[in-house]
């Protein structure tokens, strides 16, 4: 956990040089201009870019997914932070003017299934919209997390 607190200090002071992301109002190709990038420092500086709540609620998936998968991977993507394990991705959270989305990508396969079909996320993803810190279910999230992770999404095959 001493690690994690170090490199999310090394995220937030990068964040801290440069300008706040300008969030969109809904799904149009980027979430932010994060620049992708593999790895930890990337996605917290990410998360420290955000304004509040967005921070807030993006911290706590980030704390969530860390707890709930031992063997996390992280990355920028397409302006979110992306969550997988192995070779594969698994969900993606990306802060929009409002609210978070929380996006299983292959959100059909998991029960129950999130109740959210995101725009152009691709036809089987699925999730949640959260405009507080205090909107995410942990208990339910980590259950998603757990049997995405089960069958995480790797070059278009199933795994």
């Amino acid at each position: 956990m001493k690690r994690i607190a170090e490199h999310r200090a090394k995220g937030r002071k990068i964040a801290e040089g440069k300008a706040a992301t300008k969030l969109p109002v809904a799904m149009t190709g980027k979430a932010s201009p994060a620049k992708a990038a593999e790895g930890n420092e990337p996605v917290f500086a990410y998360i420290a870019s955000l304004p509040q709540p967005q921070r807030g609620i993006a911290e706590r998936i980030d704390a969530l997914a860390a707890k709930t998968l031992p063997d996390l991977r992280r990355s920028v993507k397409w302006g979110m932070a992306y969550y997988g394990v192995g070779g594969g991705w698994c969900f993606s959270s990306g802060a929009f003017v409002g609210h978070v989305k929380l996006m299983f990508i292959r959100g059909t396969e998991i029960k129950p299934e999130p109740p959210v079909e995101p725009v152009g996320m691709g036809k089987s993803t699925r999730g949640v919209e959260l405009a507080s810190p205090d909107d995410l279910d942990e208990r339910q999230a980590a259950s998603w997390m757990k049997q995405s992770a089960a069958m995480p999404f790797v070059g278009g095959k199933r795994r």
